[in-house]
């Protein structure tokens, strides 16, 4: 009887050490889930925190070859509005029959103190008659998803650098953010949404 009560002794023991692992391993497991941009990231996306003094999202991952570097050979645009508002694009082009030809766009835009969706101006010329109509910069919203805190609403019907794109809208701190990307070959709408999301998941805000 001494002996079983000791073996059962001793499973119970194996038996706590094992839940209190397991309890140890989580934190870490769950650290390593975190998104985080590299270094030449952040120092560029810091810099533009700090230009605007309101904080940004930092992409950590980006299609390939897409880096999420400003400044890098991708980032075709780099841009900041008297407004404060900003606009980071990156483009991968390569032309060709078939599968040889693509093209990757992406773009992050911010609007710090800004909550409403902005106003873009249109040109329709009908019987000669040239007209700039206004009109929303974002539009025809298609649900929303999910990332963290982050709640964005799809639009599918979008302007100037966005325009062609599934766009992700959502605020924060009192300001607009935006997300999208190019509905081209070699992508279609539901692997540009697939994009949309895992880029929104890797999101890494960065403040002045």
């Amino acid at each position: 009887m001494k002996r079983l009560a000791a073996i059962g002794l001793l499973v119970a023991a194996v038996a706590a050490s094992g839940c209190s692992g397991d309890r140890a391993a989580q934190p870490a497991a769950k650290a390593a889930s975190t998104p985080a941009c590299k270094p030449a990231q952040l120092k560029r996306w810091r810099a533009l925190a700090r230009r605007i003094h309101s904080p940004v999202y930092c992409p950590a991952w980006m299609p390939d070859p897409l880096d999420g570097v400003i400044g890098s050979r991708w980032n075709n645009i780099d841009a900041v509005a008297s407004d404060r508002s900003y606009l980071e694009s990156w483009v991968w082009q390569e032309t060709g029959p078939g599968a040889a030809g693509g093209e990757l766009h992406v773009n992050l835009r911010g609007y710090p103190g800004v909550t409403r969706i902005p106003t873009c101006e249109d040109t329709q010329t009908v019987n000669g008659v040239t007209r700039h109509p206004k009109l929303p910069c974002f539009a025809d919203p298609h649900g929303r998803h999910r990332a963290g805190s982050i709640l964005a609403t799809e639009y599918t019907v979008n302007q100037g650098a966005d325009q062609w794109h599934v766009l992700f809208a959502w605020r924060r701190g009192g300001s607009l953010y935006t997300l999208s990307e190019h509905v081209a070959p070699p992508l279609d709408y539901t692997k540009v949404v697939r994009n949309l999301n895992r880029m929104l998941r890797s999101l890494v805000l960065v403040r002045p």
